[in-house]
């Protein structure tokens, strides 16, 4: 009888020992599948007002415009890394560059044209994986040099962009869609000025000083007379987004805070879970912060 006992007593963790090796694997598997096959749908908003213009804010360390060009080779190089960590069968994403308005120059939106990068398993090669980053680099520098030479900055429609366009251009919906937005933080355009009480389409250094938004009570007044933009969208939960190159004036030690609790509080009312707001900064020190973001890198 002892005998018998012993026989099954062994039988039977041989099985539990086999059963408990398989259900690993497979579990691994799942979730293999599951990390490696999240595609990204990339948009670049350019804000191609004066911000840029080398004779009305220059900078000595280092031009706006060559900011910007940073932190897009940035976004570029953590679109690479994101599909080279995928199996080409997986690979099904996106990267595309927009303006609002359209620049005037005819060669300019055709360059656009070329910087809507779709790729998935039929498309997907080495090369065209290696050639991105350089692509990017020399496509949006002659943007950037086209705009400054023309020197006829028509300014940049932030708020109608996201009214408009960015639910039917920036969100897919099986996608993770990021939305990066290149801008020094002050939004107006000749063309939207809309004011809600004290909701506006805009926001400029003239309106904050007006408002007495420019005192150490700017967050006491803000809150109390509802300041901020006109919500433009209902419900943006399904996008992300990075906002790079704030820009305050420098004359008004609140002027960052200010800007900031603007945008803060129109993509909140938005419903974008996830975003961030930062600064001007050399693109070296933004690199990070950009891959963080692009990668979900916590640190």
């Amino acid at each position: 009888m002892n005998t018998i006992l012993k026989i099954f007593t062994i039988s039977s963790l041989l099985i539990l020992t086999f059963s408990c090796k398989q259900e690993p694997e497979g579990k691994e598997e799942v979730s293999s599948k599951n990390t490696k096959s999240e595609n990204y749908n990339i948009s670049i908003l350019l804000d191609l007002s004066d911000r840029i213009s080398i004779q009305k804010n220059p900078n000595p360390t280092m031009e706006y415009y060559q900011r910007d060009l940073g932190y897009i080779k940035s976004v570029s190089e953590a679109f690479t890394e994101h599909l080279k960590s995928k199996r080409i069968r997986q690979i099904d994403d996106k990267m595309q560059l927009f303006f609002n308005p359209e620049p005037k120059d005819p060669d300019v939106n055709s360059i656009s044209q070329k910087l809507k990068i779709v790729i998935d398993k039929n498309n997907a090669s080495k090369d065209l994986l290696n050639s991105i980053n350089a692509n990017y680099a020399s496509q949006t520098s002659k943007i950037y040099e086209s705009a400054i030479k023309d020197n006829n900055f028509v300014g940049s429609d932030i708020w109608s962009f996201f009214d408009t366009k960015v639910k039917d251009q920036c969100i897919e919906n099986d996608d993770r869609n990021i939305l990066v937005i290149l801008t020094d933080g002050y939004l107006f355009y000749d063309n939207t000025i809309m004011k809600e009480e004290n909701r506006t389409s805009y926001i400029t250094p003239e309106w904050i000083r007006k408002n007495n938004l420019n005192t150490k009570d700017w967050e006491k007044n803000f809150n109390e007379k509802n300041f901020g933009f006109i919500k433009a969208s209902d419900d943006l939960s399904n996008l992300e987004v990075l906002v790079l190159g704030i820009n305050p004036n420098q004359n008004n030690p609140y002027e960052e805070k200010v800007i900031k609790a603007y945008w803060t509080k129109w993509f909140t009312e938005m419903k974008i879970k996830h975003f961030e707001i930062k600064n001007a900064d050399l693109p070296s020190n933004m690199e990070k912060i950009i891959k963080d973001f692009i990668l979900e890198k916590k640190s």
